[in-house]
């Protein structure tokens, strides 16, 4: 593609990272482009990594552009400790057995129970592309689609179930990502040898859509000496709101819930109290006689999508929810139930916190090449 001018150490001749970064929609497409394949056999690997320095939570697919080839065989991978341990996100390969030892999914065949799933996909990875067929994507919204509907119309549903499952919540959660280029795309079953410079990676944008993870304690997220940080709200502090202020301990921290719906339920640090903070037992819920034991406080048994604890005895639960801790849903009128079911209840709300767009000047970029 460089018509063999390439030259990192020319400007005009240079491919950096921060063309996968700048302005799209320029005539010629501005890319990154690694070094050719001129040590085979030997493997052509880079990360390309970005780090936030930050709690991200991950709101539309990963998507990114490739000018050459898509490759053989890459790996998406996650951290949600800046870095110190990685996890893989997806595998991405032509032949998923022969690379991965793992058989071929897309993302379209997981459910609710395998969400979580670690799959390896071949629908990203065929050799020399169309003009229209460049993009390697990560399916955030087909994932949220298992809880909110096709159409992501029940958002309920799905807020329901980011606000009691952590699991759920720290998969779309990232404070770096590592994209592994592990082979690029041959054409074919054999490597040229004798045309090593026509194999190397090239990338014209990486898109990634999220928003600071605040714990629904912030209405924005603000970029300050090189640093993202939410604005806490609600008497919390700290990078992602996740503690309570000096002097506003009277209940333990809680993070924020989305329901109910619309306007969610904020769980304000409240001012210290005189006496000692009283904890609830989690066994308390077991006890027959309730009228003695702790059923809800505001500390480890809270009540959930937006019920209120009244006299640490029951739950007082929102209009759709009942249980002993409003943990279950509660179809009120003639065909809702199969409304709820279908996925088909246009309920939508304003997320609490606004959605952010990472961009160039919010990412730092390393690209470490291995070989």
């Amino acid at each position: 593609m460089c018509n063999n001018e390439c030259d990192a150490s020319t400007e005009e001749l240079a491919h950096p990272p921060a063309l996968m970064f700048d302005f799209e929609g320029r005539n010629p497409t501005t890319f990154w482009q690694s070094s050719s394949w001129r040590k085979f056999p030997k493997p052509l690997q880079v990360n390309i990594t970005l780090s936030w320095n930050k709690s991200i939570e991950l709101t539309d697919d990963i998507v990114l552009t490739f000018e050459s080839g898509r490759p053989e065989q890459m790996v998406l991978e996650k951290s949600l400790d800046f870095g110190r341990t990685w996890t893989p996100y997806q595998f991405y390969a032509t032949d998923c057995l022969d690379a991965f030892t793992m058989e071929p999914k897309t993302a379209g065949e997981l459910t609710q129970l395998t969400l979580l799933d670690i799959i390896c996909t071949e629908e990203y990875s065929r050799g020399y592309v169309w003009k229209n067929d460049k993009t390697v994507r990560f399916e955030i919204k087909e994932r949220f689609a298992l809880f909110a509907g096709p159409r992501l119309h029940n958002m309920a549903s799905l807020y329901g179930q980011l606000d009691t499952t952590k699991k759920l919540r720290d998969f779309f959660t990232v404070t770096d990502l590592r994209i592994k280029l592990l082979k690029p795309a041959t054409g074919a079953t054999m490597v040229d040898e004798n045309n090593l410079s026509r194999y190397f990676y090239a990338i014209s944008d990486v898109k990634v859509q999220g928003r600071c993870k605040c714990n629904l304690h912030a209405n924005s997220c603000v970029f300050d000496k090189g640093r993202l940080g939410c604005e806490c709200e609600h008497n919390t502090t700290g990078p992602d709101c996740s503690r309570c202020k000096k002097h506003y301990h009277g209940r333990a921290w809680s993070g924020g819930s989305y329901l109910p719906i619309p306007k969610g339920t904020a769980n304000i640090c409240i001012p210290s109290m005189n006496g000692p903070v009283h904890r609830a037992n989690a066994s308390s819920l077991g006890v027959v006689d309730r009228n003695k034991a702790r059923v809800c406080d505001n500390a480890m048994l809270r009540c959930q999508n937006g019920g209120t604890c009244h006299h640490h005895q029951r739950c007082h639960c929102a209009p759709g929810f009942s249980g002993v801790l409003c943990e279950r849903a509660r179809c009120q009128g003639p065909g809702e139930c199969e409304d709820q079911r279908s996925g088909q209840p246009a309920l939508r709300r304003r997320l609490i916190e606004r959605p952010l767009v990472l961009t160039a000047g919010a990412l730092l970029l390393l690209v470490v090449p291995l070989c």
